[in-house]
């Protein structure tokens, strides 16, 4: 469970006694941060539906929470919703969501069944464009409270943003798969985002090895 402790050390201000001389702007971002420990799921769902946190409430049709088991062993996390998504409410929809079915299903896994999916943007950026800095910022809150909440024994991270996000990290994919990490004391393993295995079939079989990976991970907890 994320402590208040975890959430200083998320930005960096030391520990609760120094919050007197910190600076005005990171204790708004304290704020922002400790909110995650306050959502529901109800709570949740509603900030995300009627964000203006970023830019990308102009454009979005609406904001795309996650679906599934909210008591998951497995969270899945990809980058961003797409044009479907953003149309339908529900990540991972379209071709993409029928290939990351049927990876999940690879390692005996299916959708809605200890499985919760999301992403860490909960808009759609126009053109499917790359998350933006400021972006990723505006919603780490609503994810952490998603992690906060589903309580994961593993996360599975799709794809270079969102493995970057949750690791702090600007390691390419290549060094960060084959291995695997830890957020907040939570398995992570890293692995292709199922719209770029689509547009790159040769490297399906990296992405077997790393669900083989997040498989023998989850069995040996």
């Amino acid at each position: 469970m994320l402590s208040r402790d975890d959430v200083f050390n998320e930005l960096g201000i030391g520990p609760v006694w120094r919050l007197r001389e910190t600076p005005a702007s990171p204790l708004s971002a304290l704020d922002s941060q400790l909110s995650a420990l306050r959502y529901t799921w109800d709570t949740l769902a509603e900030a995300v539906a009627h964000c203006t946190a970023c830019k990308l409430s102009s454009t979005r049709t609406q904001g795309v929470l996650g679906v599934g088991d909210c008591n998951a062993d497995w969270l899945i996390v990809g980058e961003a919703p797409g044009a479907d998504e953003d149309a339908q409410g529900e990540p991972f929809v379209g071709q993409a969501g029928r290939l990351l079915d049927a990876m999940l299903a690879s390692v005996g896994l299916k959708r809605g069944d200890n499985v919760y999916i999301t992403n860490v943007l909960k808009s759609h950026p126009p053109g499917n464009r790359d998350p933006e800095s400021d972006e990723v910022a505006a919603c780490r809150p609503y994810l952490l409270a998603q992690i906060e909440l589903i309580q994961p024994k593993l996360i599975l991270a799709l794809g270079r943003f969102a493995a970057q996000s949750l690791l702090d990290t600007d390691e390419t994919i290549a060094r960060l798969r084959g291995r695997v990490h830890q957020f907040r004391n939570v398995p992570l393993v890293v692995t292709y985002h199922p719209a770029y295995l689509l547009r790159t079939p040769s490297d399906k079989a990296r992405a077997w090895e790393d669900l083989c990976l997040a498989r023998r991970t989850m069995q040996g907890l």
